[in-house]
């Protein structure tokens, strides 16, 4: 018999989607070229009005629930289509309306070609940090990411995370970038360490069983994820911090570790988009037509309404939404099913394993092996440093 869904878990993390378009085109865009088109119906960019709204739902929601911290993302789109002022303007207005003990870490996460020195300046001032995507650290990474002219985007890219790395360090939040097997492992996860980056988020790129991602059979994003995580672990030192490593890792040891491609810990993000609809996160769109909507607004409802929403429900039930192979695995605690998004199926939807089990099989079982072979031979447990809890 399982065990009783969860309580309700209180949203954490909020993605305000401040500007809906793109500069650019990248080619492989799930948001933009995928099956979901919700986005032409809405405004390009957020009014005054939807931001406000936000903010004092985001207040209301930080109150009703006593946290003492949130995740405030700035998103699109590209959200510096909508100024650096817009985003310093609703950083601020967020943090006014929040209990005074909350606080309120803000990023702005952008492809980085708009990033100027005042652009940047601004958002320091106000607390943003900046999180940049990329396909890698050299032109030849990101040939797929280019303007609606075809025009290739790393020039300015390229620019602007230097920006950043050298003068606004404080403000770097880190690198995000989609795994591609068809690339060297190893040289891309050093084309990026070239950028400074404090952090990386390394995502599998959306795909699902009706759907599967470019390159999928065999495993080949597992075996590209073991080559790099066997480059970061026996670096000596740490780098940079490679979240799904590190959380990987404190999985592995019984520790609490929060992220939406591993664990089996309730997911607690919410988007809100440019029109004031409440939605469940992006990704859920690479699966279907109106598979984030939940037809709740700023303007009506509070994000507890969403809490009450079947699909909410289902990412915060843990073991409960699994799939009955997923719930018989041994590396159920760790792999928690893999991402919500890649479980579709037509026709069945989500309760499926991964579309990437194959590659979790591989990649967590590794992992689990160097740690234990650097435990039994008293090594120092490697870059990813654990002292203190969850990494």
């Amino acid at each position: 018999m399982l065990p009783a869904p969860p309580a309700p878990r209180p949203f954490r993390q909020f993605i305000v989607k401040v500007h809906g378009r793109c500069n650019l085109a990248c080619r492989y865009c799930y948001l933009y070229e995928g099956p979901d088109h919700t986005w032409r119906t809405r405004p390009a960019t957020a009014p005054p009005e939807v931001l406000r709204r936000t903010a004092d739902r985001i207040g209301r929601h930080a109150r009703a629930h006593g946290l003492t911290a949130l995740s405030l993302v700035l998103h699109g789109g590209e959200p510096l289509l909508a100024g650096a002022d817009t985003l310093a303007r609703l950083t601020d207005d967020v943090r006014a309306r929040v209990p005074e003990d909350c606080t309120v870490q803000a990023t702005v996460q952008t492809n980085a070609t708009l990033l100027t020195r005042e652009r940047l300046a601004v958002l320091a001032r106000h607390g943003i940090s900046v999180g940049i995507s990329l396909d890698g650290g050299r032109a030849a990474h990101n040939a797929r990411r280019v303007d609606h002219a075809g025009r290739p985007s790393w020039p300015a890219a390229a620019r602007g995370a230097r920006l950043v790395a050298e003068h606004f360090p404080q403000a770097y939040a880190g690198v995000l970038t989609v795994v591609d097997p068809t690339t060297d492992p190893v040289e891309l996860y050093e084309s990026l360490l070239a950028l400074r980056p404090p952090a990386m988020d390394l995502l599998l790129p959306h795909g699902n069983w009706s759907a599967p991602p470019p390159h999928w059979a065999g495993a080949r994003h597992g075996d590209w994820l073991c080559r790099v995580f066997d480059r970061w672990w026996s670096a000596g030192r740490r780098e940079t911090r490679v979240r799904l490593f590190e959380e990987c890792l404190a999985l592995l040891l019984g520790l609490p570790a929060a992220t939406e491609s591993l664990g089996l810990a309730p997911f607690d993000a919410v988007v809100v988009e440019t029109d004031g609809s409440i939605e469940q996160v992006d990704s859920l769109k690479s699966a279907y037509e109106g598979a984030a909507e939940t037809g709740l607004d700023v303007f009506r409802h509070d994000f507890d309404d969403a809490l009450r929403h079947p699909g909410v429900a289902a990412r915060q039930a843990g073991a409960a939404a699994l799939s009955d192979r997923c719930r018989a695995c041994p590396l159920v605690a760790v792999c928690g099913g893999g991402h919500y998004a890649h479980r579709y199926r037509s026709g069945e939807g989500f309760g499926n394993p991964s579309v990437y089990c194959a590659d979790l099989q591989r990649f967590i079982p590794h992992v689990a092996g160097r740690l234990a072979g650097d435990a039994q031979g008293a090594r120092p447990a490697g870059p990813a440093s654990l002292e203190g809890g969850t990494p």
